[in-house]
């Protein structure tokens, strides 16, 4: 817990916070009067703030009354879909999709993926976001906004089998390039859409390919009950199933929602000898009427779930705060136990449990010596989160993204004191405003896929 003296002044120290940590069990602490030393990206030691306050560094924060914590991980989200954000509501999700997003959606250029992106980064700075997980189309103007605004990103290119092979090919050129960009910031996967828009041989390829290359999977899976049955009904399995007949459960595999996974699946995940990750993104269950990720019977087999967003076009929000007290509270309501889920179980979601869904568990997700330096300040001082009687319940049920006050990636100060110091918000917003008019129209009447239930 001893910094290296002998390597000369700190990059930064942030001294005075209550830095919440994690224990050999990965359970939930908080160090109270903390000091944080940061040299090379990396977290070199946690010390009383007492014996920090001689030590020489180029730049300090004084965080008296601020909670430091690991930052938050978006484990799977749209960044471009910002652009579509409030633009199709209150509809069923086979008039979502076929009737609005997929239309829209092939008047995307480039440029509206990097202004969509950009703005993204901007609102994930802001709302203590350091790493997310993207799955969408023209990812290499998504990896050059994540390299320019700071932030870890966790890239797909995403591909349906209605593209042919080209679409599998080009995903998997751009995760084998991409990975490793931004200083190691960026790490990559491939990015199968869903069973429903990709078959069972290139399913197949994917997985051959993820082994052979190392990579990740991740697509969408059981995404909500209906999809499930109608699976059943055409292919005579479960989406489930049909990724473990595929051999995707033989690999890394990171699914999102799984709100459909049926009982009987769980004895297929747990025959897996992949590492399986499950990302929830509740506020859309609860938009589109769906059922919510079964958590505690993942956590039963050992799977980590991440928390997550998806697009904004669906969620409205990149506010991965918001997931974390959804998480809670609809976890305890589905259960009918309101033991479950605890605020500390949240926290650990958001945090290490999310780093490990990416595959990045060593490395970020915790505070600890020999970690990257990806962490938030929060203030916990307003009317809202007074008093404190229990740090990890204000922390989820009380704090908002907008406590978040500081947002700091590879030790680089991305956001201070709420100022953001590497995304132009205003001009990004007034260039998306004339693109508007031609990207929303959907008199073209065409569309990448049709969604069936």
């Amino acid at each position: 817990m001893t910094p290296r003296d002998a390597q000369g002044p700190a990059d930064l120290l942030i001294s005075g916070c209550t830095a919440l940590v994690h224990d050999e069990h990965q359970r939930i602490d908080f160090l109270e009067d903390c000091a944080v030393v940061v040299r090379d990206g990396v977290i070199d030691a946690l010390l009383p703030a007492a014996e920090a306050a001689g030590l020489p560094a180029r730049e300090r924060i004084e965080a008296d009354g601020q909670v430091a914590l690991p930052g938050f991980i978006n484990c799977h989200t749209h960044t471009p879909m910002v652009t579509l954000r409030g633009i199709a509501e209150d509809l069923p999700v086979e008039e979502w999709f076929n009737d609005w997003i997929w239309p829209i959606e092939s008047n995307l250029t480039e440029r509206d993926v990097e202004l969509g992106a950009r703005l993204a980064c901007a609102e994930m700075i802001r709302g203590g976001v350091t790493c997310f997980a993207d799955h969408y189309f023209e990812m290499d103007a998504v990896a050059a906004v994540a390299a320019e605004s700071g932030l870890r990103a966790h890239l797909g290119w995403a591909y349906f089998s209605s593209q042919g092979p080209q679409g599998r090919e080009r995903s998997l050129d751009f995760a084998l390039r991409t990975r490793g960009a931004a200083d190691g910031r960026i790490t990559t996967a491939l990015a199968p859409h869903a069973p429903y828009t990709v078959d069972g041989p290139d399913l197949a390829a994917t997985a051959e390919l993820a082994l052979e290359h190392g990579l990740q999977v991740h697509l969408h899976a059981a995404e909500n009950r209906a999809q499930t049955e109608h699976s059943l009904a055409t292919e005579g399995r479960t989406p489930i199933e049909v990724l473990e007949r595929a051999g995707l459960l033989d690999a890394d595999l990171l699914i999102a929602h799984g709100t459909g996974i049926a009982e009987s699946d769980f004895a297929v995940l747990a025959r897996a000898t992949g590492r399986i990750a499950v990302a929830t993104a509740p506020r859309g269950y609860l938009k589109f009427g769906w059922d919510t990720t079964p958590v505690k019977e993942l956590a039963d087999l050992g799977i980590p779930v991440g928390l997550a967003t998806d697009g904004a076009a669906s969620n409205n929000t990149l506010d991965v705060w918001e997931a974390m007290t959804l998480t809670a509270l609809v976890q305890k309501s589905a259960r009918r136990d309101p033991t479950w889920l605890t605020a500390r179980q949240a926290l650990h979601h958001a945090t290490l449990q999310s780093a490990q869904a990416l595959g990045l568990g060593d490395s970020i997700g915790s505070l600890a010596p020999g970690r990257r330096a990806d962490l938030v300040l929060v203030d916990v001082s307003g009317p809202h989160t007074q008093p404190v009687h229990d740090l990890a319940a204000t922390l989820v049920h009380s704090a908002r993204a907008s406590d978040v006050v500081t947002t700091i990636v590879d030790g680089q100060v991305l956001m201070r004191d709420r100022k953001l110091l590497t995304v132009d918000v205003a001009g990004t917003v007034a260039e998306l405003a004339e693109r508007l008019p031609a990207l929303t129209r959907r008199s073209d009447g065409t569309r990448i896929q049709t969604y069936e239930t």
